[in-house]
């Protein structure tokens, strides 16, 4: 009892207390309401939750029946017989409709009993609660147990020191566990083999902070399954009580490994074309086998292989097919390999140049023999099937970690062209998508040397053919002294019909040609041999220059396919320094006089041979005793990025700084100047000596 002669209000553990949150529970927000009763209806006491729900303060509700609260008008009575039973020891608790002291009516669910001890004078404690919230708690429980119960993806509840209270059927299937495995342990208890403290840093972030953690990977292996990996994704929500005080966390986790697995296959193809259409800038930017090779080598490390090599066959049989050589064994020729030095992988493997037999039991020809890749998934002398002295070689590369390899064909046209070997120590062996990738790798690379093996071809039978049809011994006659250069092109495109003579003419004269038949390889280089015995056989005619280039227009046009060729022929009598020049389409002559100046005779330029209808025009000079005249093709004065007069205001400043007295030497001096880096395109040079110094001492006769 109080001072006052009131009984004390009865006062309930709140829910946020210290021991409610030690124990990591929590109570749902729900209006109770708490009074206390005499055994025949009078209120002794009346909390502030009555005064809530009820709107009576205590100072009115006390001293009153309860039944003028909570049941007023005819179920008066009614009450007061429930009552009297309640205060004998019978427990009651039912619904009931109470008046709020504005008048309204609110519907109430009440439980009450008798009172041991009388601690407050009092016989009888009855709780009340609002009917609406009680029916959405057993209605919200209802949910919640079934949802719980029921739901496939795995709920657990921890408490706020990350504790399991309770865990569903889901996620007790998930974690191969039952419940009471679970309750009252921490998650790097129950679950050590996956990653379990990450998850709880995570986990007392969300309890801290109340933001919620989505879709946070949780990987490794579960009782249920502990012979495989798999990956779940996993949600946290911070619990609050009715004041927003944390109570605890829950958990929500979903199996993803199956769509893991389809997403890590999906971007796994995504690199593989990503590396494909890499692959076709960066292998074959050249027609070089070596580099072709290197380039292969260079690409695939490291995202498929940590070290590579590329080996080519020896021999290449222009259009049999190698195989049917390999059966006595291969020999191959390293072109390409990558890293080049510098590991202990790479530092065991031959070097590019060096040259390897292979018998016919190696894997190397069983690759080749069969088309398709060789894979040693684990590496050893037996695996192999390699015999000395090659297997030592497997054993220094199993020393320094090599534990897997694949041998790939380069295929190319039906043609065995050569094998790339990939090398692996890291990233487990090789799988199929790994096979399939190199296989793509090596085809792409193989088509790519075999293009360069066939221009490389093309190259060398059409630079013979061009240097056959050149002159070998150029006869100047007395008072002319002549020197000339040959450079072929550096790519195999460029090679094509540039050619110089000198022909002797009756009465001391000479015809200096110069010609570049347009167009590049074998079929330029036979047109040019057809021009060059024209030109020949028709200047001993003696014909006017004019006359001898329309000679070269008809043999164009007798060619069933239509080739254009620039032409340049001067007709030069060393006694009297008098030159005859007729230009079809080609660069001007240089002149260089005795004293050092030099120009570029004015003169037409005419059309190309093979254009028709066009007259051609000779143009008269007068050359002092001792003059150069120098005849060159446009890959001595063409560059790309330059502007034509720039390259002959250079030719001009090369010729006109000290020329050397060895025309050999000036020869060289224009090649090294103009062309440093070697000629994009063929390059002919004739320079001669008109006169003078060509006598020698004595001068011309007189």
């Amino acid at each position: 009892m109080s001072t006052t002669g009131q009984p004390e209000p009865i006062r309930a553990v709140a829910a946020d207390s210290g021991a409610a949150r030690d124990a990591g529970g929590w109570i749902g927000d729900v209006p109770m309401a708490m009074a206390a009763t005499t055994a025949d209806g009078r209120i002794v006491a009346w909390d502030a939750v009555a005064q809530l729900v009820l709107g009576y303060r205590a100072d009115e509700a006390v001293g009153r029946h309860i039944s003028e609260v909570l049941h007023p008008g005819v179920h008066r009575g009614m009450t007061r017989a429930l009552w009297e039973r309640a205060a004998t020891g019978q427990g009651i608790m039912g619904a009931v409709t109470a008046r709020h002291r504005d008048g309204s009516f609110v519907q109430l669910e009440i439980w009450a009993r008798p009172c041991t001890g009388a601690a407050v004078g009092a016989d009888v404690v009855v709780f009340a609660a609002e009917a609406r919230s009680t029916a959405r708690v057993r209605g919200a429980s209802a949910v919640w147990d079934g949802l719980f119960a029921r739901s496939p993806i795995g709920i657990g509840i921890f408490d706020t020191h990350l504790r399991f209270v309770r865990v569903n059927p889901a996620l007790q299937a998930m974690n191969g566990l039952a419940e009471a495995d679970h309750v009252g342990r921490t998650l790097p208890e129950v679950l050590p083999a996956v990653n379990a403290h990450a998850m709880e840093e995570h986990m007392r972030t969300v309890l801290a902070t109340g933001t919620p953690v989505l879709d946070f990977r949780r990987i490794g292996r579960t009782a249920a399954d502990p012979g495989t990996d798999r990956v779940w994704s996993c949600s946290w929500v911070r619990l609050e009580d009715g004041q927003g005080t944390p109570v605890g966390i829950t958990a929500c986790l979903v199996d993803i490994t199956a769509q893991e697995e389809a997403r890590a296959e999906a971007e796994a193809g995504r690199q593989r074309l990503a590396m494909l259409a890499e692959a076709s800038t960066r292998i074959g930017t050249t027609l070089d086998l070596e580099r072709t090779a290197q380039e292969l080598a260079a690409f695939a490390v490291p995202g498929l292989a940590d070290t590579v090599t590329v080996d080519l066959l020896e021999a290449f049989d222009g259009g049999g097919d190698l195989v049917s050589g390999l059966f006595g064994g291969a020999t191959l020729r390293r072109a390409g390999k990558a890293p080049a030095a510098g590991s202990p992988v790479a530092d065991v493997l031959g070097a590019v140049g060096d040259r390897f037999v292979f018998p016919a039991a190696a894997p190397y020809t069983q690759a080749f023999a069969r088309r398709r890749p060789f894979v040693v998934t684990d590496l050893d002398e037996t695996a192999a099937g390699v015999a000395a002295p090659f297997s030592s070689v497997v054993r220094n590369l199993r020393a320094r970690g090599v534990t897997t390899l694949m041998m790939v064909p380069l295929v190319a046209r039906g043609l065995v062209l050569g094998v790339a070997t990939f090398y692996r120590s890291s990233d487990g062996p090789f799988d199929e998508s790994d096979v399939a990738l190199a296989g793509e790798l090596a085809a792409r690379a193989a088509v790519c040397v075999d293009n360069a093996r066939l221009y490389a071809m093309e190259h060398d039978t059409a630079l013979v053919l061009q240097r056959s049809m050149l002159p070998q011994h150029v006869t100047p006659p007395p008072g002319i002294e002549i020197a000339h250069r040959y450079i072929a092109a550096s790519d195999v495109n460029e090679v094509g019909g540039d050619w110089y003579d000198v022909v002797p003419l009756p009465d001391g004269r000479a015809a200096l040609l110069i010609g570049d038949v347009m167009g590049h390889g074998i079929a330029a280089a036979a047109v040019m041999g057809r021009l060059s015995s024209t030109v020949r056989a028709v200047a001993r005619l003696g014909l006017p220059p004019v006359q001898v280039l329309q000679q070269l227009e008809t043999a164009l046009a007798d060619l069933a396919e239509p080739m254009l060729a620039t032409f340049l022929y001067a007709e030069c009598d060393p006694v009297t320094g008098r030159c005859l020049v007729t230009r079809a389409g080609h660069p001007p002559p240089a002149v260089v006089t005795p004293d050092g100046r030099v120009h570029l005779p004015e003169m037409p330029a005419g059309a190309p041979l093979g254009i028709g209808g066009v007259p051609f025009t000779t143009t008269e000079l007068r050359l002092e005793p001792g003059s150069l005249l120098v005849l060159y093709t446009d890959g001595l004065v063409e560059a790309r990025g330059r502007d034509i007069d720039e390259r002959l205001a250079e030719l001009l400043h090369v010729l006109g700084g000290r020329p050397p007295e060895s025309l050999h030497g000036v020869c060289e001096q224009l090649i090294g100047r103009m062309v440093p880096s070697g000629a994009e395109d063929d390059v002919a040079l004739l320079v001669a000596r008109i006169g003078g110094a060509a006598y020698g001492p004595g001068g011309p006769p007189g």
